[in-house]
């Protein structure tokens, strides 16, 4: 007959195993639990170096303690960068006041051809407060990729005559350089003054 010590012993183990597989279940049940959850905040935004429309260099935190409204285009853009450039310019004069509190930005992601110069003729059409920033390739490439922005030369890519592929979103940032919301492309500029005045009221 087995002994009081290996009976004692083997319960044990027994108990042990019971215990572990009831709480395992009631973790899995548990809302509290162990699960892939969503923050509720987009993975959005974060660091940049970058030179703006004046030969001067700048980054993120330039930015900090205002709104930023951000949009990736090209200065080449035959007619889905003016139109949002436009779009953006109108809602901002239309809130008045509290479009003040908002910095319009518009970053190129040619930059073969967008040199500041060219940056600053062109943002110069959509009003005086359009900040415009290009840089060095590497430079661009981790602004976009930092706003999950995808860009590209479409068809023909030799010389300096083509198209860019690009994200058309419009992002919202808030003060201290987070996501808020985004606007996608052909939201008029009625609809975005609404929602920028409800996004910013706190």
């Amino acid at each position: 007959m087995p002994s009081v010590t290996k009976i004692l012993f083997a319960l044990i183990v027994l108990t042990v195993a019971v215990l572990i597989g009831a709480a395992a279940l009631i973790i899995g049940r548990e809302p509290n639990g162990p699960q892939v959850r969503s923050s509720g905040t987009a993975l959005i935004g974060g660091p940049f170096s970058l030179t703006d429309q004046t030969g001067r260099k700048v980054t993120d935190k330039d930015f900090l303690g205002r709104y930023m409204l951000v949009f990736f285009g090209y200065t080449y853009c035959p007619d889905i960068c003016p139109t949002e450039l436009q779009v953006m310019t109108r809602a901002l004069e239309s809130m008045g006041a509290r479009g003040e509190k908002i910095t319009p930005v518009f970053i190129s992601v040619d930059p073969e051809r967008d040199t500041p110069a060219t940056l600053k003729s062109y943002v110069e059409n959509f009003g005086p407060r359009l900040v415009g920033l290009t840089g060095a390739p590497a430079e661009v490439e981790a602004a976009a990729k930092a706003y999950r922005v995808y860009y590209a030369k479409a068809g023909k890519t030799s010389g300096t005559d083509y198209l860019m592929d690009h994200t058309s979103i419009i992002y919202l940032m808030d003060p201290e350089g987070r996501f808020v919301t985004h606007f996608n492309y052909m939201t008029d500029a009625k609809a975005l003054a609404e929602a920028l005045l409800a996004a910013t009221s706190g």
